[in-house]
């Protein structure tokens, strides 16, 4: 007997187009993966199945999908939008993929919604898959539901009994895909984008109010590498520490978690206090573009290994990456010669991705310190042709760690001087610099290019 399939029965009035099997997604289009995926069930009315590898469109139980994605920018008017699903490779076939339409709600929880407390699905129709078969793309034309910059949930359900299994953003790099495509504008000449930050930064003194004063006269987006309140992460530690200092740049900045924010459970303060600037809650890794470079925050504070969720969605957002040039960061690192926290070996995994895919820097924090590392490959051998160049940038503000053995490769170091480390973002390159407080002359700067 045929398994049953499954997900959203949507009687809503609007005709749909039907399309059939899609190719890859275009190299000029941006590809934006799902930040939330699950589906409701009514014979399961309590149950929740956010962390499900499969969402299913169905009749008989009825079960209806639901998705959410976060466009970020996207410039220019949108002229083509592609939800685009994946069937599982067990599915042996279904004559209806479902009914898409737009959702109004996109603040439902990927881990909380069942069919007893699900959002409704309000918008208008948009397409329908037909007849689908195992281990294919299949895409729904949303364009008048995406208008550029945004969140847009959809919803999906089928009349039919012999419901549609499609993969989720946990089963890995087949999980649901929005592709944006924009018109074409004449370039607007435009400076290169800058990139500073630094990590381990706000506490009871001071060190974070300098380092703050220093972003105040540096334009550009602003990055954390972890470690953002002390000692526990606190939401009252985030309105005393880190709201008065680094706050004030809070709307320009692509924060990371670091162990600190991790001792309340679940970094809820860290997620409470960022929104949606750190990412989808819980999961805390996400990508987006800054120029000619594509900028990957990741999360040192959850599984990494080879097959876990993040590094699968890090390898698929590489994949579809057009950008020629890759700067990703995160807490832990992989590199360090300080005395307070070893080599974190167990982010190997996340580098050997980026190696994979020519990405060009890393920059960590964890360690109270600025190191500069040479360019490296995952073993940390030299390798000038396809070496990541790496930082340790944890001098944002809490008081500093001193050095060790001093580990091979490492190029530059400071242990006295809090700062900001400062990228400029070129076409084919980059330059960084360290820029140390007020009172302090230490600095180190360089450029590089891009794979």
């Amino acid at each position: 007997m045929r398994a049953r399939r499954a997900v959203l029965a949507l009687l809503l009035a609007a005709t749909a187009s039907t399309v059939t099997a899609a190719s890859p997604a275009s190299a000029a289009s941006t590809t934006f993966t799902a930040v939330a995926d699950t589906y409701v069930q009514n014979d399961t009315a309590g149950t929740n199945y956010g962390t499900a590898t499969q969402v299913v469109v169905d009749n008989s139980p009825v079960r209806r999908t639901l998705l959410r994605f976060s466009v970020t920018g996207v410039s220019g008017a949108v002229t083509s939008a592609r939800l685009r699903l994946h069937t599982i490779s067990g599915n042996s076939g279904s004559p209806n993929g479902g009914t898409y339409a737009a959702m109004s709600n996109t603040t439902w929880s990927e881990t909380g919604t069942t069919w007893s407390n699900q959002p409704a699905v309000d918008g208008a129709t948009l397409g329908s898959i037909g007849s689908v078969s195992a281990s294919g793309w299949y895409e729904v034309d949303v364009t008048p539901a995406v208008t550029g910059n945004g969140t847009f949930s959809f919803g999906g359900s089928s009349a039919d009994s012999d419901g549609a299994y499609f993969d989720t953003r946990e089963s890995g790099a087949n999980g649901p895909q929005l592709v944006v495509t924009t018109a074409a504008t004449e370039p607007q000449p435009v400076d290169d984008p800058v990139f500073v930050g630094a990590g381990d930064i706000a506490d009871s003194g001071s060190g974070d109010s300098a380092t703050a004063t220093l972003l105040d006269g540096i334009d550009g987006t602003v990055f954390t590498t972890g470690d953002n309140v002390y000692d526990s992460g606190t939401a009252a530690e985030f309105t005393s520490y880190y709201a008065p200092t680094w706050g004030r740049h809070r709307a320009r900045t692509y924060p990371t978690p670091g162990n600190h924010d991790y001792v309340t459970s679940g970094a809820s303060g860290y997620y409470d206090y960022f929104g949606t600037r750190a990412g989808p809650s819980g999961r805390g890794y996400y990508s987006y573009d800054l120029g000619n470079w594509h900028i990957v925050a990741l999360n040192s504070n959850i599984s990494m290994t080879a097959t876990s969720a993040q590094t699968q969605w890090l390898r698929a957002d590489l994949a579809a990456s057009t950008k020629p040039c890759t700067l990703a960061y995160w807490h832990h690192p992989l590199f360090t010669s300080g005395s307070n926290h070893a080599p974190s070996t167990s982010t190997r995994p996340l580098y050997q991705a980026l190696y994979d895919y020519n990405a060009d820097v890393v920059v960590w924090g964890h360690n109270h310190q600025y190191e500069r590392f040479a360019p490296m490959n995952p073993s940390g051998a030299l390798d000038t042709a396809r070496g990541l160049r790496t930082w340790v940038a944890g001098m944002g503000g809490a008081s500093h760690y001193s050095f060790g053995t001093i580990q091979a490769n490492s190029e530059a170091r400071n242990s006295s001087t809090h700062g900001v480390l400062k990228f400029t973002l070129h076409t084919s390159g980059y330059d960084w610099q360290f820029v140390p407080v007020a009172g302090q002359s230490y600095t180190d700067s360089g450029t590089g290019t891009c794979h």
